[in-house]
């Protein structure tokens, strides 16, 4: 068991990789969801197309601190930029806490998109919004998400579980086997003397 665990109860263990895979199935299917949507689909009910997937209404209607930005960034034409890298973004953070692979750049990385997302629409009327549910007032669920990804990263938790621990353990077996081999051998062996 890793060093950063040992401290940690079973339950607790348990609880910060169940968090880290909950997290990073929201983000991947949160990506994969956008990506199907760049092609024409239809909507569940089957009564016609859905429209692509675009953060340009998103971006539009921002007003938090990186709202100028992003209107920079919209009257510059970089919109079809500005989608891939999120699609690509959002996915690639999800598969990586899933998986507990590069779980510590996965969750500065999404603790980068998440603070974009909240820094451009900060919640600051208290009053039902359209098209989103509850009201609230500086905390939303993006900014909860966030500081649970902070957790993660605090936790190092691709220390607990995941390929990560895997790819830790494997060189300190692999170091640790020709040790054994030398005290293994009987003194004068393979010394010539």
């Amino acid at each position: 068991m890793p060093a950063s665990s040992r401290s940690f109860s079973s339950l607790q263990q348990v609880t910060l990789v169940l968090l880290r895979t909950l997290i990073g199935w929201h983000f991947l299917y949160e990506g994969l969801y956008k990506f199907r949507l760049t092609r024409p689909a239809w909507s569940p009910e089957g009564t016609g197309p859905m429209t692509a997937w675009s953060s340009s209404g998103f971006l539009e209607a921002s007003t938090g601190p990186l709202g100028k930005l992003a209107h920079f960034a919209l009257a510059h034409g970089w919109l079809p930029m500005i989608d891939k890298l999120v699609m690509i973004g959002v996915a690639a953070v999800g598969l990586s806490l899933i998986l507990g692979l590069f779980t510590r750049t996965g969750c500065v990385g999404g603790l980068v998109l998440l603070s974009m997302f909240y820094l451009l629409a900060v919640p600051t009327t208290g009053m039902p919004q359209p098209h989103a549910e509850g009201n609230y007032l500086f905390v939303n669920k993006t900014l909860i998400e966030g500081i649970a990804v902070l957790v993660i990263l605090a936790f190092d938790t691709g220390r607990i579980a995941g390929l990560d621990r895997l790819w830790r353990e494997r060189p300190s077996r692999l170091a640790s086997v020709p040790a054994q081999r030398v005290s293994e051998r009987t003194v004068g062996q393979g010394s010539g003397t």
